[in-house]
């Protein structure tokens, strides 16, 4: 009996041993697996950290490709004036910014007069003139003022004075006027900001713009203080005809100044055109 038991306490033993070799096995394996995982998160969580610091998940912001606005038209109030004419708005955006235009008026008084368009320095009342112009907004209607200032008084289509299109924008080119200098002598003369052939507009209220414009067939110097104008551009072609308007009598309008010609000034068609096919579409193409 003896023999037996021990020889059965031997083979308990054994398999107890082997079941805690294996058992050992399996934990080496089981803690290597669990270092090899704790290797990896450690890994991803320095690779996360360093791509947070360096704002990898910061709100990713939109890279705007959209056009800038270049001009801004100011709705006028329809209601409280009738002579304005609802032509739309010109565009905002992809004006032209460089370069000239060419205006050509044809008139009742003679060869067209033809002016260059300062897009550069007056690129909204450029993109205006050209916009309107594409709607045919001055055909057919009459220049009502011929002013003492020695300038022709065209572009709205109700002849008031109060008409235009129904947005206004802002002054632009406008020269300035020098400092009058201590050493002056007396009863020196204003330096002529406006030559003969500036192109302006003319706003109502004053730097308010709309289609209204000046045509000045004589230099002018405005004393200090006086409305100034924005220049847009000046006469390249039928200087002869803007002498011969500026000719003409005149009597007395509705507000009492004898600014009103005695003859009809009409202007048949208006025109504006980019100078080169370099440049950038003109507001009236785009209209």
């Amino acid at each position: 009996m003896a023999p037996s038991k021990d020889r059965q306490r031997k083979l308990a033993r054994a398999k107890f041993d082997r079941q805690m070799a294996r058992r050992a096995v399996r934990e080496r394996r089981r803690r290597r697996v669990l270092a090899g995982a704790g290797i990896a998160l450690a890994v991803i969580v320095v690779a996360v950290g360093g791509a947070w610091i360096g704002g990898a998940f910061d709100p990713t912001e939109k890279t705007s490709t959209e056009a800038a606005d270049v001009c801004l038209w100011s709705p006028l109030d329809v209601a409280n004036n009738a002579d304005l004419k609802d032509v739309g708005t010109p565009p905002t955006k992809n004006l032209p910014e460089t370069g000239t235009e060419t205006m050509s008026i044809t008139t009742n008084q003679g060869a067209p007069i033809t002016a260059s368009l300062d897009v550069a320095s007056a690129p909204c009342a450029a993109a205006s003139f050209s916009y309107l112009a594409g709607k045919r907004f001055f055909d057919n209607t009459d220049c009502h003022e011929i002013l003492d200032i020695g300038a022709v008084r065209c572009g709205d289509p109700s002849g008031t004075g109060q008409g235009g299109p129904t947005y206004a924008y802002y002054d632009e080119n406008t020269p300035v006027q020098p400092e009058p200098s201590a050493s002056a002598s007396p009863g020196a003369k204003n330096p002529v900001l406006y030559p003969k052939g500036t192109v302006t507009t003319i706003g109502n209220p004053a730097g308010s713009n709309g289609s209204q414009f000046l045509l000045f067939f004589k230099d002018y110097a405005p004393a200090a203080g006086d409305t100034q104008y924005s220049i847009v551009g000046k006469v390249t072609g039928g200087l002869d005809t803007l002498a011969r308007i500026g000719k003409i009598p005149t009597v007395t309008g509705d507000a009492g100044d004898k600014v009103k010609p005695k003859e009809k000034i009409t202007i048949k068609s208006l025109t504006v055109a980019a100078d080169s096919a370099a440049a950038a579409p003109s507001a009236s193409a785009q209209s």
